[in-house]
């Protein structure tokens, strides 16, 4: 059986989790649909089937929710004030304010002032109503059954004047709840509109601008100074400053030639640049970091999950508690029947999950959304909530402590009646068959010394794990690598000389490999990588934040370890280990320290990645296996993003923790207001309303956290 085609669409208008449910249900029984996925988080819908964007907007009626692509943007965005829905809540306010005049003119029983608050309650309730009583006669309570059920008994009690003030303020709090959700979307909903739409494009001989859905892979995109890129690419042509704010939340310029990797989003400097097109438009970096951060927004944290199935019991144990006040005195001692249905009415309003229901999720999106924009990509509310309570985190040394680009500093011949141009040779062609770092330096040392290794054939090559590499080159077998493959391997005894330059080398932080035979050691490389210039900040500022400990893993020797480590700070050093002593590592520290990071390039040391509580990837721009591996991604390629991470995971922790105390307490201390009768449905109202918006306020100040 083949599987109907899933297609997302963009919903506007989202800001309750109950009503985001409905629509889910909604969607999913139309005709022709076979399932629907809401994202809340991101206000997105997947949906599995053949509807129109007709019958799903008809779906989300209750609710004017408004349905598009997903790859279609807003051209035109109606002001808050000026949305149809927002406009009767104002004339709703006018007409209750007259009525309350005129209430007091000629007391509050005439019939122009009732008459005046029965049309405030149906032109500010009317939507209210029509889904509060569906839900009624389909014994489905949410709020919107609550709100209707209140209304309607302050109505039946004589309480015009009450129940149309529960309805606009009710209004209020929902146009304002939409309000804050929209603005805390807004900071991925800008990212969409970051890349141009079109670009200038090279085919044949002639110039002509196309729109980005039409661009191919190949396509020589032409990018004049001070446009932004409308695709991801490789320089082939030209040089110039690029401003990569938008992906790696750098503030500096970044210098690229040819060969470079250019981002869609980022804005050109001075230099006229030819770019061929190396990714489609829905598979550039910045398209990927939007997918990526919206299904982060999805991904529901520990404290929502528990927020959740609270809520799921909540609900129904405050409809009893107010079904037990309206009744329960009127019965067993006598109570006035519409004093105490009032009362009861008043809990059912004042109970209402709103608040409380929305306390996580609004500090999730947000967190993330902002995050996103500083260069940090987060993959869900679990891993923003487990940053914020690490202990230790673990280092791997090199692409990560320091810039992993290695260059050869000596290259000591130690076999006389050798040619060093020609045994350089014999060691850059065994490590043109490898990708390890060194290798790269070794390769460039060649080319810049003349010595010729392309025409060499290297046979039965082996990659010996965490040690070295060998191979037969016109039927001599050579190895390259640590000086301890030499003692394994060929049991050779080193020279007093050869082991004080291996140790002196060291000593410095450098790299120390050999070449030879198996018969005799023909070379000593020594090649240095230096530590980036953020990374011993970065280690200062976790330690200020509290973080207990921080460990640097490497398989590098001890020497160069020691040297390393010490300039950017670490606590611990644990040196030439393999990747497999390096999962045992991690284990034994999740152990001591309950929560552990680990932070490398994402594409080696996998095992550790894997295995600690946070996996965090340096360099994720331009990396797919970062992007796709890792739990967080640092998109710059440097440390500088790492304790602004800690800080917001901690400040959102803080957040979701007040959001769920300011829901309750507020809760609690309106139910205790019923004893004495001094709670009116308009405070009750009030009081959900009040509780919401500090909610949502508190959570939008997650938007001002900065590096």
């Amino acid at each position: 059986m083949v599987e109907s085609p899933s297609k997302t669409y963009r919903i506007q208008g989202l800001s309750c989790t109950n009503c985001a449910a409905k629509f889910e249900n909604n969607v999913r029984s139309l005709e022709g649909v076979n399932d629907a996925k809401i994202n809340f988080g991101a206000s997105k819908i997947s949906v599995q089937g053949s509807a129109t964007i007709e019958e799903i907007e008809k779906a989300g009626a209750f609710d004017n929710l408004k349905i598009r692509d997903e790859q279609q943007q807003v051209s035109h965005k109606e002001p808050f004030w000026k949305q149809k829905e927002n406009m009767k809540v104002v004339f709703s306010a006018i007409l209750l304010l007259i009525s309350w005049i005129l209430g007091n003119q000629y007391g509050e029983g005439s019939a122009l002032p009732v008459i005046g608050y029965a049309a405030a309650i149906i032109i500010g309730g009317y939507s209210l109503f029509l889904d509060g009583l569906k839900n009624l006669f389909r014994l489905r309570f949410d709020m919107h059954t609550l709100m209707t059920v209140a209304i309607i008994g302050a109505a039946v009690l004589g309480e015009w004047g009450e129940g149309a003030t529960v309805v606009i303020l009710f209004a209020i709090s929902e146009a304002l709840e939409k309000y804050s959700m929209d603005k805390a979307r807004n900071s991925i909903e800008s990212l969409m509109n970051i890349a141009p739409k079109e670009a200038l494009i090279l085919r044949g001989h002639h110039e002509m601008m196309v729109a980005v859905d039409e661009i191919e892979v190949g396509d020589t995109m032409i990018v004049k100074p001070g446009q932004k890129l409308a695709m991801d690419g490789r320089i082939m042509k030209g040089a110039s400053t690029l401003n990569q704010a938008a992906i790696t939340g750098e503030s500096e310029p970044v210098y690229k030639t040819v060969d470079g990797e250019v981002f869609a989003g980022t804005l050109n400097g001075e230099g006229l640049l030819e770019v061929e097109v190396t990714k489609r438009v829905e598979d550039t970096t910045i398209a990927k970091i939007i997918h990526l951060v919206e299904e982060a927004q999805a991904e529901k944290a520990p404290s929502q999950a528990f927020v959740d199935k609270f809520a799921k019991y909540y609900t129904p144990a405050i409809m009893l508690i107010a079904l037990a006040i309206a009744v329960l005195p009127p019965l067993a001692v006598n109570g006035d029947w519409a004093e105490w249905i009032y009362r009861g009415l008043a809990v059912l309003v004042v109970g209402c999950p709103c608040a409380l229901v929305i306390s996580t999720p609004i500090a999730i999106v947000t967190a993330i959304g902002n995050a996103a924009k500083n260069g940090v990509l987060i993959k869900g509310g679990i891993h923003l909530e487990e940053a914020g309570a690490l202990k230790a985190i673990a280092f791997d040394k090199t692409g990560t402590l320091t810039k992993g680009i290695p260059v050869v500093t000596d290259f000591n011949l130690l076999a006389k009646g050798h040619n060093p141009q020609v045994v350089l040779g014999i060691a850059a062609a065994l490590e043109s068959r490898t990708q390890h770092p060194l290798a790269t330096a070794v390769i460039q040392r060649a080319e810049e010394q003349g010595a010729e290794y392309r025409s060499l054939v290297v046979e039965d090559f082996t990659a010996i794990t965490g040690k070295g590499i060998k191979g037969s080159i016109n039927q001599e077998i050579y190895y390259i690598g640590k000086p301890h493959l030499f003692e394994e391997v060929s049991g050779l005894v080193f020279r007093s000389d050869v082991l004080e330059q291996i140790s002196s080398f060291q000593n410095e932080g450098k790299t120390v490999m050999l070449l030879g035979d198996q018969m005799e050691l023909l070379a000593l490389i020594a090649v240095a990588d230096e530590i980036r210039e953020s990374s011993k900040e970065a280690i200062r500022k976790l330690h200020s934040l509290g973080i207990e400990k921080t460990i640097m893993l490497t398989g590098d020797n001890s020497g160069t370890a020691k040297a390393i480590g010490a300039a950017a700070g670490v606590d611990e050093i644990e040196a030439e280990l393999l990747p497999e002593n390096k999962l045992t590592i991690i284990k034994q520290w999740k152990q001591k320290y309950g929560r552990v990071a680990m932070v490398g390039d994402g594409v080696n040391d996998a095992p550790a990645l894997a295995a600690s509580t946070v996996g965090i990837a340096m360099g994720g721009a331009g990396t797919d296996t970062a992007l796709e591996t890792a739990d967080i991604a640092l998109m710059g390629d440097d440390l500088s993003r790492l304790p602004y991470t800690i800080r917001l995971s901690r400040k959102t922790l803080k957040i979701i923790k007040q959001n769920i105390t300011f829901s309750l307490v507020i809760k609690i201390l309106a139910l205790l207001l019923i004893a004495p009768g001094w709670l009116t449905l308009w405070m009750a109202v009030f009081a959900d309303m009040g509780a919401t918006l500090l909610v949502t306020l508190n959570s939008l100040r997650l938007l001002r956290i900065k590096e």
